[in-house]
């Protein structure tokens, strides 16, 4: 099994997750990290403050040398697919190919509505985000990209310049839904990302992926499955960690290749040592 860490970037400051990004950064356990695409925070208070999380993937890139990073995951709805592309191409080449380009449809309806973000049903939405990652894939991989669709159109559109990686750094898409999230990614993703409970909620999800990765002639072997699990805060450090090992083992005995380990809102650089020699034990 492979590991990542996840922090969360709300009501907590960005010399915290700058240095918990650096101490991971020198734990080889540790393939990538993670942030969120959010603009509020998502417990607590929600007039508290919560840091933009593709300008930190930028500075963060700067920060650290080794480590993979991307947003877990960025909604489609927040950015046209063009300019995302480009963020995404420029962040790549300041962490000299590092990104993990994670998307999703988004789905915050307070955010939206609190920044006049328009939100649509369910349905288009998802003929949005299919349009979304069809149009970035050419511009991060054509030199010169033409796309004529009903929600994007790029004429004779540059993204320069191209990201480090080729085609194009990995993308990764979060969610579960069966017909449409699913099918997206088998068609598109080099990561499937989805939180759930258990394993017996996960196997039902990896069956449908493999079906429609048998439609579509793609091979499932090349999609990396991941989970998140988490440490909890509300236990003793140690206690917290044993659970969330044994819930990585039980996905892992399953066939999930990686675990992003969800790290306290509190956490600093030094609970790392600790979660990397316990999750050192699966690999």
């Amino acid at each position: 099994m492979r590991f990542a860490i996840k922090t969360r970037p709300e009501h907590t400051t960005w010399e915290r997750i700058r240095d918990v990004w650096v101490a991971a950064d020198e734990f080889e356990t540790f393939e990538s990290a993670w942030n969120w695409d959010h603009f509020y925070p998502l417990s607590g208070d929600m007039a508290g403050p919560n840091l933009e999380g593709w300008t930190m993937l930028a500075a963060l890139a700067q920060a650290t040398r080794r480590i993979r990073l991307g947003c877990q995951v960025s909604g489609m709805i927040y950015r046209h697919p063009a300019v995302l592309a480009n963020m995404a191409a420029t962040v790549d080449v300041i962490s000299g190919g590092r990104l993990e380009l994670g998307v999703g449809a988004g789905w915050n309806q307070m955010e939206c509505d609190a920044y006049g973000i328009a939100l649509p049903p369910l349905k288009e939405r998802f003929d949005r985000f299919d349009e979304g990652v069809e149009a970035m894939v050419a511009l991060l991989t054509e030199p010169v990209a033409t796309f004529d669709g009903r929600y994007v159109q790029l004429v004779d559109a540059y993204c320069e310049p191209k990201a480090v990686q080729r085609p194009h750094p990995p993308i990764t898409i979060g969610g579960k839904g069966p017909k449409r999230t699913l099918r997206a990614v088998a068609r598109w993703a080099q990561q499937w990302n989805v939180i759930v409970a258990s394993p017996q909620e996960w196997l039902p999800l990896k069956e449908v992926l493999d079906g429609h990765c048998a439609e579509l002639g793609r091979d499932p072997g090349e999609i990396t499955c991941s989970v998140n699990v988490r440490i909890s805060p509300d236990e003793p450090l140690e206690q917290a960690v044993e659970v969330a090992v044994g819930q990585a083992a039980a996905f892992g005995a399953v066939g999930v290749d990686l675990v992003v380990i969800n790290l306290p809102l509190d956490a600093e650089p030094s609970v790392l040592d600790p979660i990397a020699t316990a999750f050192r034990s699966l690999t």
